[in-house]
């Protein structure tokens, strides 16, 4: 072989990894999404707006390098099972999803592709991950809050209207993180002097006829807990609050947005960008298995004077101090 000819070859040798290396970094990565809402929900819309906001931050944009591909529960239990098999069938790379109820349909349908998880309640208790610091399986995350701030939540209803002494507790009894929520609520209600009488979230019918029934009597006020059942009905309980005079309180800053009263909780919206970097990470070749759940490290307190006003409270200045933002 003559001496250029043999150069040449080393040459077009030596392209090859890298002309296989190029090829496999253009291969389109392809991101599940499963959530326990609806499509049309707004909410639904900013959370998903803010993860593809962060991953196109990342380097990773839907239809050029990345594809997503959503499927929404609704609510329903067969529907989310169903959704979860058919996004494991489509081989993802990752798939993410949100709350206890989605995550727990996903890890059904698999234990070998890579989840990541948001707003999920107890990873650890619900059988998600082996620990917060060392997950051990398919999946890691981050979690929806600690439970025991379910109990603040009476606390802060009771300051803001003091002549409370009965509370009705929408939550989804189905769940665990229902479970764990309202036996906080239990454990404080006694203390705080107020009688709570608990109300299944799943159902709006069962919610409208419960919240008109419970306004007959004074002194009443409501406290919702997080589930996706209230995220689904949270206008009909919003507007029930304020048609029956009742003060409520909220898990989420989207309820006080739309007209509630005050609201104590993390920002999910923030998860949904910390999320993001989960998903990247696994792209990028790293295992959940050796990525720790993280619990949120600041909880926000919102208040909608405006409504406070209509309801005929006046809100403690101590309160309205430690507020992190006040709607008028």
């Amino acid at each position: 072989m003559q001496r250029r000819q043999f150069i040449a070859l080393l040459g077009g040798a030596a392209t090859w990894p890298l002309a296989a290396r190029a090829q496999q970094g253009d291969r389109i990565r392809r991101i599940g999404v499963l959530l326990g809402t609806r499509s049309e929900d707004p909410q639904t819309k900013v959370r998903s707006a803010a993860f593809e906001q962060t991953l196109q931050q990342l380097g990773w944009t839907q239809g050029r390098n990345v594809r997503i591909d959503y499927r929404f529960a609704g609510g329903d239990a067969v529907t989310s099972r169903k959704q979860a098999e058919e996004l494991v069938a489509l081989a993802p790379d990752v798939i993410l999803c949100t709350g206890g109820f989605s995550t727990a349909s996903v890890l059904q349908a698999t234990r070998t592709v890579p989840v990541v998880f948001t707003i999920a309640p107890d990873p650890v208790g619900s059988g998600f991950v082996d620990s917060l610091s060392q997950p051990g399986g398919n999946a890691t995350g981050f979690m929806m809050f600690e439970y025991s701030l379910s109990g603040k939540w009476l606390e802060l209803l009771k300051e803001i209207a003091p002549s409370l002494t009965r509370a009705m507790v929408l939550w989804d009894p189905a769940i665990p993180a229902g479970i764990g929520q309202f036996a906080i609520i239990q454990s404080v209600a006694t203390s705080a002097g107020v009688d709570i009488r608990p109300v299944n979230s799943r159902d709006a019918g069962e919610i409208e006829r419960a919240i008109t029934a419970f306004a007959r009597a004074p002194n009443g006020g409501l406290v919702v807990t997080q589930s996706v059942f209230a995220l689904i009905h949270r206008d009909l309980i919003i507007a029930l609050a304020a048609r029956h005079k009742l003060p409520a309180v909220y898990h989420e800053r989207v309820f006080v947005t739309a007209g509630g009263l005050v609201s104590y909780g993390a920002n999910f919206i923030d998860q949904y960008r910390l999320a993001a970097g989960y998903v990247d990470r696994v792209l990028k070749g790293e295992k959940p298995a050796d990525m720790p759940v993280q619990a949120p490290t600041k909880y926000e307190l919102v208040i909608n004077l405006k409504t406070a006003k209509a309801l005929g409270l006046s809100v403690p200045p101590s309160l309205l101090a430690r507020a992190d933002e006040v709607i008028e």
